[in-house]
């Protein structure tokens, strides 16, 4: 039979300490395995986080930053009776928490929207009212609509002060030695002839095919017929000194009066019936030409910086919208000097008559366009012998001082020393 040990013996007190040591080794031995255990846990937890794309996170976390928190993990732990945290139930999710953006985190990273853009497709080319139809992208670089959109817009001014002899009309501003009326034309015209003596300048017949009726349109020198073709300034005189040329210096003046940009040979009637419109108020009867003609007003206006009216803005940027935007008209400057002479002392001939080329065809939005008898050269204007008049002009800068230029024979004034060429009209 064993014998018990009494607990006042000294086997027992020298049994006990070992006991208690024995229990302390287990549990921290259990604790320092529950700690690795985690730890090891949370290093595989981070290693299968699939890393974020950086365009999803839009700068929510720093590129190729990994999470040092520990986190819960859903697998089992490898040693269950010794663990001291219980494993995380794989059905239950744990709850999100909330950090901020420049944190990072072991979730999903939040996806930063950028704020929206302008749509460039969005400006409207043809504003109404507004006289603004030509902003934005719908302006379209490198067109004459893109040209239009910085012009100023404002009212016309009142004319007061106008006076068509303060922009010196035709003279010679780029020093060929020819005036710029008959620059025009040997520019403008084809099949022309020269005055001989006149150094290549002076144009005595020719044929036009005029833009803004689309009429070819034979012009012959003379008192009676040199008015079947004028010259247009596209962008007229009185309608400049309105939209800014009253602050010019009479240099610049001059310039525009006689700038070939600004001056195109046409029908000598349509010139009339134009009179100082706009864009707004008149356009040439012959379509085709519609978008050249307002590219040229608006190429005319930039180069000078003369503003718009709002209602001329608006036609413009209809026009232009209809043919892409319209091109730039470019500077070319005047034709050079030369050509075929008419013998000497050879009778001008005759002009044929004018024919009327066929009208383009209408696009289906536009509204329909009336019938018009075909073009005929204006009557001829009847000489009526007047008596001596009082009208006395020095020189032809009296004559354009008065406004009187170009003074045609049988007007008062006129004298054979202000038509040098002999042609009926002096001071051209």
């Amino acid at each position: 039979m064993a014998r018990r040990t009494s607990p006042t013996s000294p086997a027992f007190t020298k049994s006990k300490p070992t006991h208690k040591k024995r229990r302390a080794l287990a549990w921290i031995g259990g604790t320092v395995a529950a700690l690795v255990l985690i730890a090891q846990c949370g290093d595989s937890s981070t290693a299968a986080a699939p890393a974020e794309p950086a365009s999803s996170t839009a700068g929510a976390t720093p590129d190729g930053a990994a999470s040092s928190a520990p986190t819960a993990s859903a697998a089992p732990s490898a040693d269950p009776t010794t663990s001291a945290t219980p494993s995380a139930d794989p059905t239950t999710p744990a709850p999100a928490r909330e950090t901020p953006s420049a944190e990072v985190t072991s979730g999903p990273a939040a996806t930063l929207t950028p704020a929206p853009t302008p749509n460039s497709d969005a400006a409207s080319a043809g504003g109404a009212g507004g006289g603004g139809g030509a902003s934005g992208s719908d302006s379209r670089a490198g067109t004459a609509l893109a040209q239009l959109a910085p012009l100023a817009v404002k009212g016309r001014a009142a004319r007061t002060g106008y006076d068509r002899a303060l922009f010196a009309i035709w003279t010679d501003t780029d020093r060929n030695g020819c005036d710029a009326r008959n620059d025009t034309l040997r520019r403008d015209l084809t099949e022309f002839t020269l005055k001989a003596g006149t150094r290549g300048c002076l144009v005595l017949t020719g044929t036009l095919n005029d833009p803004y009726t689309g009429a070819t349109i034979p012009f012959v020198r003379g008192s009676e017929t040199s008015t079947a073709v004028q010259i247009d300034h596209v962008v007229s005189l009185s309608n400049a000194w309105q939209m800014g040329a009253q602050q010019w210096d009479a240099g610049t003046r001059a310039q525009f009066g006689s700038d070939p940009l600004n001056l195109l040979a046409v029908d000598g009637p349509s010139n009339q019936q134009k009179g100082d419109g706009d864009a707004a108020t008149w356009l040439p009867r012959n379509t085709a030409f519609r978008c050249e003609y307002v590219s040229r007003q608006i190429a005319v206006k930039s180069k000078y910086g003369l503003a718009v009216t709002a209602a001329e803005k608006d036609a413009m940027v209809r026009i232009l919208s209809a043919c892409d935007g319209g091109r730039v008209v470019e500077d070319a400057g005047t034709a050079p000097l030369g050509g075929r002479e008419a013998e000497a002392g050879a009778p001008l001939a005759a002009a044929p008559p004018a024919t009327q080329a066929p009208v383009a065809p209408q696009p289906t939005s536009a509204a329909p366009v009336s019938s018009e008898p075909a073009y005929a050269p204006p009557p001829a204007a009847a000489v009526v012998e007047q008596a001596p008049s009082s009208v006395y002009y020095k020189n032809c800068d009296a004559v354009r001082k008065a406004g009187a230029a170009p003074i045609r024979k049988g007007q008062p004034g006129y004298s054979t020393k202000l038509d040098r060429d002999g042609d009926g009209m002096g001071c051209e």
